[in-house]
């Protein structure tokens, strides 16, 4: 199939494309999508998810990076007229300008690179307005630390703060072989469905720094890692008291919703 559609994988963006239809019809099933909504996507690559995207879809607006793959998506894309594809880097791009393509509420469904995940991720979680639902394709490993409960190994900054604000699951494991060129690990689907009112959040930006910093040092306890904020020791110690929270816990020890309850009364 890659040879017939004459691509050149680029390595050093991490392309992996998938050709197998039914895998790629199940990915657009899992992000729900229908002839209602509006489709970013991230990583045209080939046109392939494109493709089954867009027979689904309202409308689909595509970034991709990488301009050697303008002949093969024009030619996999050519009969289909509710797709935009733009040849930027979307990390580079105003998310408000991203967003300006929709009318309300889009889904994002992506097959992302290891490199660009955690990048990608915070971006929208910290600017989007609009975004409804993401359904990425990582490595299994990060959909794990996704989809992480605290105490566990996988649990990390990434998975409190989207947690925050969101429910996360592992809708399927995609095999290594799913993939031209095969990738040394096997991937999986996540589904991202934000809910704002999850919790009582004052304020995300302050919410999104606490939970980093309480990761920065993983080994260290969660106050010595809080140093690092600036704020007084005694408010920290009668916020750790509300809380009922030990003074040696380490931030890994901390549900989403307890880092909520935190940021709210550090930053009160």
């Amino acid at each position: 199939m890659e040879e017939k559609l004459n691509i050149k994988f680029n390595k050093s963006l991490g392309q992996n494309f998938i050709f197998d239809t039914n895998l790629l019809k199940a990915i657009v099933n899992d992000a729900g999508v229908d002839s209602n909504t509006n489709v970013l996507e991230i990583g045209t690559g080939a046109g392939t998810l494109t493709k089954e995207i867009a027979l689904k879809a309202n409308k689909v607006v595509s970034y991709e990076i990488d301009q050697n793959l303008k002949p093969t998506i024009q030619q996999n894309l050519c009969e289909l007229h509710n797709v935009n594809v733009v040849f930027k880097d979307v990390m580079k791009e105003e998310t408000s300008v991203i967003e300006s393509n929709f009318e309300g509420q889009y889904v994002m469904v992506a097959n992302l690179p290891y490199y660009i995940t955690t990048p990608i991720i915070f971006k929208f979680l910290e600017t989007a307005k609009n975004l409804k639902t993401m359904v990425i394709m990582v490595q299994k490993e990060v959909a794990e630390r996704l989809c992480a409960k605290e105490n566990t190994a996988d649990y990390g900054a990434i998975t409190a703060v989207i947690n925050a604000v969101a429910n996360t699951k592992i809708t399927r494991i995609v095999k290594r072989n799913m993939f031209i060129p095969a990738p040394n690990v096997d991937s999986a689907v996540v589904r991202i469905d934000f809910d704002k009112n999850k919790y009582d959040i004052k304020s995300f930006e302050n919410l999104s720094k606490l939970i980093k910093c309480a990761f920065h040092m993983r080994r260290k306890t969660l106050i010595n890692n809080l140093k690092n904020l600036n704020l007084s020791k005694d408010k920290i110690e009668n916020a750790f008291k509300v809380l009922n929270l030990n003074s040696n816990v380490r931030g890994e020890a901390l549900s989403p919703e307890q880092f909520v309850k935190l940021s709210n009364l550090l930053f009160d």
